[in-house]
């Protein structure tokens, strides 16, 4: 069976570039009309050039006013995917509360912010779906070195499972994915700045039961699952596209 979302409008968070970017270009193939945000302007305005019915708007999800007329000036929003985050490195000895904010900010909060903004929205046209970019590294399982990244990411999952249950009956679904690794230039820079940069891909692909991390793409087939109408019978759960990682 092929998927079409013609007729649908997404919002997709953290466009610029690995699974918000590749999230953007599978939903436009399935017709979909997608706003492209980003705090990088360029990076989606570049996205916008190469996909046709990308529409591209620069956003802070740290700012509440701009996700409000964001939000305002696109008042049909069928599909939310909710992709920004930020992964701190360290325990919880290693983490001071500036870090420890940071982390539920841009990867709790700004999934709140934006899913209170567009849910009347979605509740006005009775229906609506929602999807989190959690992480395998949540309530799912831990991982040295990611304390404030694992909570703040597990707090996703309850928000997932919360907004599920609250509006089952009003057609909204709300479902979360929980990536393993997954190239993206952000883990490009968190591998450089470990000082030897293949002995850390090296040690990121051996915890990866597949030998290899993920790519982009392969999250964002899940996002298009969840957008459309094949997964009409599914809510409230957590996908795991993590290369076994949690076998």
């Amino acid at each position: 069976m092929t998927e079409t979302l013609n007729g649908k409008t997404a919002l997709v968070t953290a466009a610029g570039n690995g699974i918000g970017r590749a999230s953007v270009e599978a939903l436009a193939r399935l017709d979909a009309s997608v706003i492209a945000t980003d705090i990088d302007a360029a990076a989606v305005e570049s996205l916008a050039d190469d996909t046709s019915g990308v529409t591209p708007r620069r956003l802070d999800v740290l700012d509440a006013e701009a996700i409000a007329a964001l939000v305002e000036s696109h008042p049909k929003i069928d599909i939310l995917v909710n992709c920004a985050g930020w992964v701190h490195d360290g325990t919880i000895l290693d983490c001071e509360e500036d870090a420890w904010d940071r982390s539920f900010a841009l990867n709790a909060k700004a999934t709140y912010r934006l899913t209170r903004a567009v849910l009347p929205g979605m509740l006005r046209q009775g229906g609506g779906s929602i999807i989190n970019i959690a992480s395998i590294v949540s309530s799912e399982r831990g991982a040295p070195r990611r304390f404030a990244y694992g909570a703040s990411k597990a707090a996703i999952i309850g928000m997932t499972k919360s907004i599920a249950a609250d509006f089952v009956k009003d057609g909204i679904r709300c479902n979360a994915i929980c990536p393993g690794t997954v190239q993206s230039p952000s883990l490009n820079d968190r591998l450089a700045s470990t000082g030897d940069f293949d002995a850390a891909l090296e040690a990121f692909k051996a915890r990866q039961p597949m030998g290899r991390l993920g790519r982009p793409e392969e999250i964002a087939a899940m996002v298009c699952y969840l957008a459309g109408d094949l997964s009409a019978f599914t809510t409230g759960q957590s996908f795991a596209v993590d290369g076994g990682w949690s076998i």
